[in-house]
This record gives C-alpha cells, structure tokens and sequence, in this order.
C-alpha cells in the first residue's frame, strides 16, 4: 500500500496523520510474519520512541487495524487486520502459526477458526486458535541441512 493509502486509512479512522502512524502502517504491511514491538522499535531506531511507538500500537488495535497476536514466548506480535475488521470488532479470527524454530508468527488467513458450540451460559468473545509447529522456510532450511549432513556421513 502506498502512502496516500495509509493516509486515507488513517483518515476513514479519524486519526491524524502522523510520520510514526505512517512509519508503522508502512512495515507492518510490508512484513509476511507479524512483527513484535521490540522488533517495530529496532527497525524504527529512533525515529519513533517507546511510548509513542506503544501508544500507535494500542490505538491502531482499538480501531480495527492491526491485531495482536501472542508468540511461544508470550511477547505480543502485530498485524494488519482483514478488512472485516472494524474499530468495536475484531473478525480476524483466523488460524495463526507459531514456528518453533525461528519464532516468527503467521497469519494463515485462508484458514478459518471453526464455529464453536459454547456450552449454556457461556459466550464466546474472541476466539484465538495458534499452531505451534515449523514454518517452511524452516522445514527447506532442515532439509537442505539433513541433506548434506547426509552427504557428508557416506
């Protein structure tokens, strides 16, 4: 997305157009993985401060536009919401994928959560569903390694 599409974003949001609003709009939707704070803060240097940084974050999350996501570890990752997403609900109740290998978190948006039968009394609010597992950039990496190791050993 260009910049004049981040800017009407903001805008359809009523939120001012600011450089770090921008600056993070602009890497996380460049990104295939979605992307932690502490990750946001190296590749914005300083650019953009913590609180400020933490203070874009909350907001884009409150409107709809990025959704958070927690990794193996616990550490909140970011990323850009499907467009049935809006400002009071998050609809991005897709599958995620945590590869246990490199850590990074995917959004596996082709892959819907199952609608859930709660139990009477209960009610459901949001629904996370995270597979832990190796993501395929990892599995090449494991086989192309297994494969000259087996190389080497005959």
């Amino acid at each position: 997305m260009s910049i004049t599409g981040f800017e009407d974003m903001l805008e359809r949001h009523d939120l001012k157009k600011t450089r770090p609003r921008l600056s993070v709009l602009n890497i996380l939707s460049k990104r295939q993985a979605a992307t932690s704070q502490p990750d946001l803060e190296e590749v914005l240097g300083n650019e953009v401060d913590r609180v400020t940084l933490y203070r874009v974050l909350k907001t884009f999350e409150e409107k709809g536009i990025i959704h958070k996501i927690l990794d193996v570890n616990g550490t909140a990752n970011y990323a850009m919401c499907g467009p049935a997403c809006s400002e009071h609900s998050h609809y991005d109740e897709h599958v995620h994928f945590n590869c246990t290998v490199c850590f990074r978190v995917y959004c596996l948006d082709h892959l819907a959560i199952p609608k859930l039968s709660m139990p009477h009394g209960f009610e459901a609010g949001t629904v996370n569903l995270i597979v832990y597992g190796i993501c395929g950039d990892c599995s090449k990496k494991a086989a192309a390694y297994k494969a000259a190791e087996d190389k080497v050993s005959s």
